[in-house]
């Protein structure tokens, strides 16, 4: 397979990398075999449109010559992704990426060797995630609930029902956030057939189309069946006869909430909690793993409720905070202080 010559024409960009036909079978087996959502998909385009612009540069155009890359070219993309600020888990994402790409060119015969197949990805700094404590999450659950107390009623029983159907609907929305640990994804896709509030269970679906079931605790399972009542009484209201699956959680014109419409109302409540705004639905998630490990729960059961497939995913949840390793301590160690000894 030759050199692609560098024909002027139109940029590489992630809509026109896919006419190249080992980019567009690849395509093709990441949506049917591997079930990969359109989101990975996207990443994947991305970070190899980015090695085809270093390699040929922006006015070459398909197909490449993906076989005449060596590991050095290789090593030298992921050198000036990190020299060029990406932090290292993006430079490591790439290396995951195009290892990937190549390995399935090798596998059907479009390339004779997989150039990143060698190559060690940058050190990725360990951070700790970042969650709320239990009286934190407590305020957290109360917010919607206390911003319809405190509003001003609106004056008609239509007005009203909207009101009172958007704090129902929020306080489900966190409740469900937190006893089930989901993904914002998983919780907002939602529909009426994957919720059983007689036996406190909901069916999610996570990343690579895969399906599990998550626990609701009786406060979820009390708030989701509030915030569903008034939902089926808004439907008629709002002219909108749904056909199909509904979703659990809609807007007032009846249509699913977005991911981004959640991320919103969760700043306004932490504002309203005063906890910090810039806390995302992942602290929630982060929030369930770490209450649930510092209570005793096993590291194999909270990894399958999360859903991860590696265990290592879940262990940076054994983490434990200060107060749980003082407690620990006290009530442990033969020479740690008695409570209430008076000794100096």
């Amino acid at each position: 397979m030759g050199e692609t010559p560098k024909t002027p024409g139109a940029p590489v960009k992630p809509w026109t990398i896919t006419e190249d036909p080992c980019v567009s079978q690849y395509v093709a087996h990441l949506e049917h075999e591997r079930n990969a959502s359109p989101h990975t998909v996207s990443n994947y385009l991305l970070d190899i449109t980015q090695f085809a612009v270093s390699k040929w540069g922006e006015d070459a155009l398909p197909p490449f010559a993906w076989g005449s890359t060596d590991r050095y070219t290789g090593r030298k993309f992921l050198v000036e992704s990190q020299k060029g600020g990406a932090q290292a888990t993006t430079t490591s994402r790439k290396l995951s990426s195009l290892r990937s790409f190549y390995r399935f060119m090798e596998r059907e015969e479009m390339v004779h060797s997989n150039p990143f197949a060698g190559l060690k990805g940058p050190k990725r700094a360990r951070t700790l995630p970042h969650f709320l404590s239990v009286p934190e999450v407590v305020r957290l659950l109360d917010a919607p609930a206390k911003v319809w107390d405190e509003s001003e009623k609106p004056a008609t029983d239509k007005e009203r029902r909207r009101a009172e159907f958007l704090a129902r609907r929020d306080t489900a929305l966190l409740e469900v956030l937190y006893s089930t640990g989901g993904r914002v994804s998983e919780v907002a896709g939602l529909q009426d057939s994957s919720v059983d509030l007689l036996s406190g269970v909901v069916q999610v679906r996570g990343k690579g189309k895969k399906e599990r079931l998550c626990a609701l605790g009786r406060p979820a399972v009390k708030a989701v069946k509030a915030a569903l009542d008034l939902r089926n009484v808004l439907w008629p209201e709002i002219g909108r006869r749904p056909r199909g699956e509904k979703p659990v959680f809609v807007n007032t014109r009846g249509t699913r909430l977005t991911t981004r419409s959640i991320e919103r109302l969760l700043k306004r409540y932490l504002r309203v909690a005063e906890l910090n705004p810039l806390l995302t639905p992942h602290a929630l998630r982060h929030s369930f793993a770490t209450h649930l490990l510092d209570a005793g729960a096993d590291l194999r059961s909270v990894q399958e409720m999360l859903g991860h497939a590696s265990l290592s995913t879940t262990q940076i949840y054994t983490h434990v905070t200060v107060q749980k390793l003082r407690e620990v301590y006290q009530d442990a160690h033969p020479r740690a202080l008695a409570r209430g000894s008076g000794e100096q």
